[in-house]
């Protein structure tokens, strides 16, 4: 998410951490939808979440941390972690959990940059800021040579698309535009490139697609 939604983000991470299930989608110029699940980023864990951080090395920054789902359990297992949200709410939950968290957006300078061994872009993390190649580009730059980048992803068969959203909810609530994107499986390598990246390897679990990036 971006500093303009953070209001209306932190109303929706707010009613699920009681539990309220708020409806909330990104909602595009031509009605088409998404769901967002902040009861699930509120869960402890998700199905799909084993694999994922089976896959993260050394330090990681959790790119779009929500309520700490995973910087929480990354830091359960003594690793060196950080997220990093444009949420308040985010951020508050991230550190009651347990995990190092800083209200940041990820194009504005971070701690230990050229130093982290992963990062993640999870729940759908890969569409902030609406231009997956400059967001990739901006993550390679935050790792250590080495590092990787693990994103999930849509499934195949899902296309490419970029462009401005609102999130929305039941309850009434609107956020001002933002812009976002949504990539799967089948267009990663592409934009990978793109991004002076390549992808090491993809997998699935539970429904959920992902890809680790290393450079060539």
């Amino acid at each position: 998410m971006t500093a303009s939604v953070a209001p209306t983000f932190d109303a929706v991470l707010r009613a699920a951490a009681v539990g309220d299930d708020t409806g909330a989608r990104l909602v595009d110029r031509a009605g088409r939808w998404r769901p967002l699940d902040p009861l699930g980023w509120h869960a402890k864990e998700i199905p799909g979440d084993t694999g994922l951080l089976s896959r993260t090395s050394g330090s990681t920054l959790d790119v779009g941390c929500g309520p700490g789902r995973l910087t929480a359990a990354l830091a359960g297992r003594g690793r060196i972690a950080l997220g990093i949200d444009v949420s308040r709410a985010a951020v508050r939950s991230t550190l009651r959990r347990g995990g190092p968290a800083l209200l940041s957006d990820v194009f504005a300078p971070l701690p230990l940059e050229g130093s982290w061994r992963s990062v993640l872009l999870a729940d759908g993390n890969i569409g902030i800021g609406g231009d997956p190649i400059r967001l990739l580009r901006r993550c390679a730059g935050l790792l250590t040579p080495d590092g990787r980048i693990i994103a999930e992803l849509d499934p195949p068969g899902m296309p490419f698309w970029a462009g401005e959203v609102r999130l929305h909810t039941h309850h009434g609530a609107e956020s001002p535009p933002l812009r976002w994107a949504y990539v799967g499986v089948d267009d990663i390598a592409a934009v990978a490139a793109a991004a002076a990246m390549r992808v090491h390897s993809t997998w699935t679990e539970a429904n959920r697609w992902f890809a680790t990036l290393t450079r060539p």
